[in-house]
């Protein structure tokens, strides 16, 4: 059971139901984590429209689901892995590449070095080293894109906390958390 509640699209405020709608428009459903939000109307427009600026950003859906799932599975944050888990298959990625990118790993070198960063910046709460963003760099990401990626880790936490911290019952498919050392 949710911590907080779920908010319900036809029994709120105007603000919360033009959001909910735009998010049961993209989805086709109105996913518990957006519900649990909607408590603070400025925390749902802040989520969603991070979540459609890096939608419209450099760094492709597969790599952000990749992130997604790494930082999840990091954070042992079983929605946000259920769902990118899911929405990662819906951008091309294979059930094996989803699997290795919750352990921070791919087959890729350049998707392996992105999700190595990503996981830096979790575990070293953003103190990264020169070397670090040296790496990611070598590894053929620009400027625009390192930033993204951080963008993606930033926007995982903050989706990630809301989902353990108000412990919202998983409305996708279950996948085994194996909190990556």
């Amino acid at each position: 059971m949710s911590r907080v509640p779920l908010i319900d699209a036809n029994a709120t405020t105007a603000d919360r139901q033009a959001l909910l709608a735009q998010i049961h428009g993209a989805f086709g459903a109105t996913p518990n984590m957006f519900r649990a939000v909607a408590n603070s109307p400025a925390a749902l427009q802040s989520m969603w429209g991070a979540f459609g600026a890096l939608g419209a950003g450099v760094i492709p859906a597969r790599l952000g689901e990749q992130i997604a799932v790494a930082v999840a599975d990091r954070n042992a944050c079983e929605y946000c892995l259920a769902a990118h888990t899911a929405l990662g298959r819906k951008a091309g990625a294979s059930a094996e590449e989803m699997s290795a990118a919750q352990d921070g790993r791919s087959a890729d070198p350049k998707t392996a070095a992105a999700l190595r960063f990503a996981l830096q910046l979790v575990e070293a709460r953003g103190q990264v080293g020169e070397a670090d963003v040296q790496a990611v760099r070598a590894a053929g990401f620009n400027d625009q894109e390192i930033v993204e990626i951080l963008a993606h880790v930033a926007l995982n936490l903050f989706t990630n906390y809301v989902n353990v911290a108000f412990a919202v019952p998983v409305d996708f498919p279950a996948v085994k958390l194996r909190r990556a050392a």
